[in-house]
């Protein structure tokens, strides 16, 4: 069977998709969120484990890279339990605390809030290790310098450790931005893109184009956009944190 060119009408039905266009928001949205959290923790536990000794490190790389094994199916199938109105984790605290219960995924002004605390909340094992790996090949002689120089810990963190990292840190980044903006598994086990398209994200709006709609063309269209967005965050990324730093 031919296919019939059509120029750019998927595009600008992609744009006209109200759907879609609550996908790129929410997507944004959940990105600008996950992925600072992503970093600052992956950093800050970095931080605390680094000046300790080896088998003390390599417990806690164990320790917190373990969780990030487990299949995200697993842990949205987790996390669900956890939001469950009726008997879920979160709202047997709420009402020990004497507060009513809440619908965490089924009213759209919590969903997707609920959504990102579960992925701030995952640890982020591959960051740590990734961070752990480059604390460990600063100069131990900057440190001392600093010291003789009457320099606080802190100070020497900020000034030499962040400096040092700028290159680890811009890879995390784009390595995660690209990662938030194809989020799938979580929407697609918890709330199916909804209650409305309160948690609808760019990648289940492709994924719902293609294979519930069978609309390949439009779906096609949607994943080059999310290409060139993905591609603009990590130029902008790349052109902000890049280091002369090797």
């Amino acid at each position: 069977m031919g296919s019939t060119w059509v120029g750019m009408e998927n595009y600008i039905d992609a744009f006209e998709s109200t759907a879609f266009r609550i996908s790129l928001w929410n997507t944004f949205l959940y990105t600008i969120v996950t992925v600072p959290a992503f970093v600052i923790t992956a950093l800050l536990i970095a931080t605390l484990v680094q000046p300790l000794g080896k088998m003390s490190q390599s417990f806690f790389r164990a320790a917190f890279y373990l969780p990030t094994v487990t299949s995200m199916v697993i842990i949205a199938m987790v996390w669900r339990w956890m939001y469950n109105y009726k008997f879920g984790l979160f709202n047997y605290i709420v009402g020990w605390l004497g507060m009513e219960p809440v619908n965490w995924l089924g009213q759209s002004d919590t969903a997707l809030l609920s959504l990102m605390i579960m992925s701030i909340l995952i640890p982020p094992g591959a960051g740590i290790i990734i961070y752990l790996a480059a604390m460990n090949e600063i100069d131990q002689t900057l440190y001392e310098a600093a010291k003789i120089d009457g320099a606080n810990a802190f100070q020497r963190w900020l000034r030499i450790t962040i400096p040092m990292l700028k290159p680890t840190t811009l890879y995390l980044f784009i390595l995660s931005t690209i990662g938030s903006f194809q989020v799938f598994t979580q929407i697609i086990m918890m709330t199916g893109g909804g209650p409305g398209n309160a948690t609808e994200t760019i990648v289940h709006v492709i994924y719902k184009t293609a294979f519930r709609d069978f609309k390949f063309g439009l779906a096609s269209a949607q994943s080059v956009i999310l290409f060139f967005i993905i591609m603009i965050f990590a130029i902008f990324q790349y052109r902000t944190l890049r280091s002369d730093h090797h």
